[in-house]
């Protein structure tokens, strides 16, 4: 038996820069183009009390990995409070999202097993020319949502109360 090992399509070192994502440092660590369309990594550092919206992957699963600070997580009706090294998985289909919890910024990991959200970020992020993010606007809202539904996501709205 041959067991074949295919070549990611770019397989170089992957530059980051940084980004800003819903007003927040982000980094493209990993999307599609370097992985053949199997994964995304995302880095964020997330200041405390930030929420993310409640919203379903349809095609990716979801996972979050603390290196530093403290996140709760919520999946459907269950939360779950990370530190440090801390893990937690969202299911595609089932509606999640996260808040930093603590007086210091988060430093998130996400992953997902899919290219898209990488595009997703990309397609609803600027990059970063100066130390502050642009101001937010209303009027991004509803391009995000467009965003979203084009990349396999749905945005249900604000965090739940947990």
């Amino acid at each position: 038996m041959t067991v074949q090992h295919p070549t990611p399509r770019n397989f170089a070192a992957v530059s980051a820069p940084k980004r800003w994502f819903l007003s927040l440092p982000t980094w493209i660590r990993a999307g599609g183009g370097e992985t053949n369309g199997t994964i995304s990594l995302i880095e964020q550092v997330i200041p405390p009390g930030f929420e993310s919206p409640w919203h379903i992957h349809h095609n990716e699963d979801e996972s979050f990995l603390v290196v530093e600070g403290q996140l709760t997580v919520v999946v459907a009706d269950r939360a779950i409070t990370l530190n440090t090294g801390g893990f937690a998985f969202g299911p595609r289909g089932v509606p999640h999202g996260f808040r930093t919890e603590g007086t210091t910024p988060t430093r998130l990991i996400l992953l997902t097993n899919g290219g898209t959200f990488a595009d997703f970020i990309r397609a609803t992020s600027v990059l970063a020319d100066g130390p502050s993010p642009p101001e937010p606007n209303e009027a991004d809202i509803p391009k995000l949502i467009s965003a979203a539904e084009a990349h396999g996501l749905s945005i249900l709205g604000p965090l739940p109360a947990f």
